[in-house]
């Protein structure tokens, strides 16, 4: 392929890299160019998958070389190129004229309205009313309790301090209290 040949020379990428830093002398960044323009067909290639349009960017690339590379100290041309490569075909692919858009339909908008409630909601609301209503067979004293136990999450000793009662009192309504919950809601189908 003519387009991609390569330019032996005796100076290394560091050498050159000095040279036209140093000159500004774009023959130097050219010969060094040449060594990597494979390279950076490839990476374009790689992304643009459109031969044409890789040629057009090796030549955009170089051009952007030739103004990054004063602004920036280099050590290793190859990896740094290829970077530079890579990061000029994202920001290609990401421009505004290669987004795709998709209009919306006012059809797949969300209403505002909401003309149903999901099931899962209304069985959920559904069993915390009948967990209230078996709530309310309980005696105060196990409502209590269970109440400050599982909703609260106190435990036995500041359950016993905030009640009054005996801290095997507390114990005992828990346990029984929870035991009659339990049956309660077994009777209305629900699960604990």
């Amino acid at each position: 392929m003519p387009f991609l040949k390569n330019i032996s020379s005796k100076e290394t990428d560091k050498e050159l890299v000095a040279a036209f830093k140093e000159s500004g002398d774009s023959n130097y960044l050219s010969k060094l160019y040449q060594r990597y323009m494979d390279l950076v067909f490839g990476v374009c290639l790689k992304y643009f998958k459109d031969a044409e349009r890789c040629k057009d960017a090796v030549m955009d690339i170089y051009e952007e070389l030739n103004t990054k590379l004063k602004q920036h100290e280099v050590d290793n041309f190859k990896g740094w190129l290829h970077v530079l490569a890579r990061n000029y075909c994202l920001m290609q692919l990401r421009s505004p004229r290669n987004m795709k858009t998709t209009e919306f339909s006012a059809n797949f908008m969300q209403s505002e309205e909401n003309t149903h409630l999901n099931s899962e909601v209304l069985e959920k609301e559904s069993n915390f009313i009948k967990l209230e209503q078996c709530l309310d067979t309980l005696s105060n004293e196990q409502r209590q309790s269970v109440q400050l136990f599982y909703l609260e999450n106190k435990c036995y000793n500041e359950i016993a301090v905030i009640t009054g009662l005996e801290w095997n009192k507390v114990r005992s309504y828990i346990q029984n209290g929870r035991r009659n919950l339990k049956l309660c809601m077994d009777e209305k189908g629900l699960e604990i």
